[in-house]
């Protein structure tokens, strides 16, 4: 078995530098970095953790709890979020420990982590308006980083998507082809990227002096299901009272919309039009829908390489404030929206 000395003298480096190249410390250069994972992985090199964990007083461990819901266990969305973080980790020999808990449970799930130490640092997921895992951590002077935001002034390290403008653009988009009878279909509403989300499709409205009823949005877990039942509830008013439009939190939720609008005799894109925010689920990918589906598009796995660089960051003790991303999004037109049929032309009456 190759040794950290060993290795350090087959690449020329000192034994400290490869030490810090493994571990993710940010003052070693991208370069020499992958030059010794690389080298780590030809050699057969595997640190002794338990000698490093006593050496450093570190666990070399990074925990992660996934929100699971009634009937539904964890998010499908997260699945592909999680492979690529775990992934992004590993290459800097950190493991990820994962729990998954429904929302009630979730704060016990956090002081475990951290009143036994079981790891060096957090990813929160899914974070809500004053989170109370947020306030936890910030207490305790754990080293965290959010997937999200749950207010728009955070102080916190995270990585977010533009959800305001992605439905701005959705909702636009929409009201362009002449639409005025737009249904939302949203995630959780405790949850920050929803609220987000209805914030934005609310004010472009707003702007055009349009708004939608109550009866014609809904917040539920991202599913098929759920949303086909809402959609089908929607689609049964009569035509001078339905929608034309959906707006969509996942395709998931777009895909239970398509089913609603079928077995109601609706052609989607002629007689009625739906645009979604894609995560680019690997299992359901919206250019396969029929007709193709309009998203407003982010991988969700591509937040898993950047929360990986930024744990190891606030592990180093970079500054939060230095670690505050929002990424934008592509907006996607396919044939799943078209013009406004004659009837979806006319406004809510009130």
């Amino acid at each position: 078995m190759t040794t950290l000395r060993e290795l350090a003298r087959h690449l020329g480096l000192s034994p400290a530098t490869v030490s810090r190249a493994l571990n993710g410390y940010p003052e070693v250069g991208d370069s020499t970095r992958a030059r010794v994972i690389a080298a780590s992985a030809e050699f057969n090199y595997t640190p002794n953790l338990t000698a490093k964990r006593l050496a450093t007083g570190k666990s070399g461990m990074v925990g992660i709890v996934f929100r699971s819901s009634p009937g539904h266990g964890m998010d499908p969305h997260f699945v592909d979020f999680l492979a690529s973080l775990s992934e992004a980790l590993a290459d800097s020999q950190i493991d990820l420990v994962v729990h998954i808990s429904s929302p009630p449970d979730q704060l016990s799930h956090y002081r475990r982590f951290i009143n036994d130490g079981l790891v060096d640092g957090m990813i929160v997921s899914a974070p809500e308006p004053d989170d109370a895992r947020i306030r936890l951590m910030q207490s305790r002077d754990v080293a965290f980083v959010v997937h999200g935001r749950g207010t728009e002034d955070a102080s916190y390290a995270y990585y977010d998507i533009d959800n305001d403008g992605a439905f701005a653009a959705a909702t636009k988009l929409l009201v362009e082809l002449g639409h005025r009878r737009i249904a939302l279909i949203n995630g959780p509403e405790q949850m920050g990227f929803a609220q987000q989300r209805r914030k934005a499709f609310d004010r472009v409205l707003a702007e055009r002096g349009l708004r939608t009823p109550a009866r014609f949005r809904s917040n539920d877990e991202m599913t098929e299901e759920g949303a086909y039942e809402r959609a089908s509830i929607m689609l049964a008013e009569s035509e001078d009272r339905r929608p034309s439009a959906f707006v969509c939190s996942s395709t998931l939720q777009a895909l239970g919309v398509m089913r609603a609008a079928a077995e109601a005799g609706l052609a989607v894109g002629d007689d009625l039009s739906i645009i979604s925010h894609d995560d680019v689920l690997p299992h359901l990918r919206s250019e396969n829908f029929a007709p193709g589906l309009s998203v407003t598009r982010a991988p969700i796995r591509n937040a898993g390489p950047v929360l990986a660089r930024m744990i190891m960051a606030r592990m180093n003790k970079v500054p939060p404030e230095r670690l505050q991303r929002v990424d934008k999004v592509d907006l996607i037109v396919r044939a799943s929206t078209g013009s406004a049929p004659a009837w979806g032309g006319q406004a809510w009456s009130q």
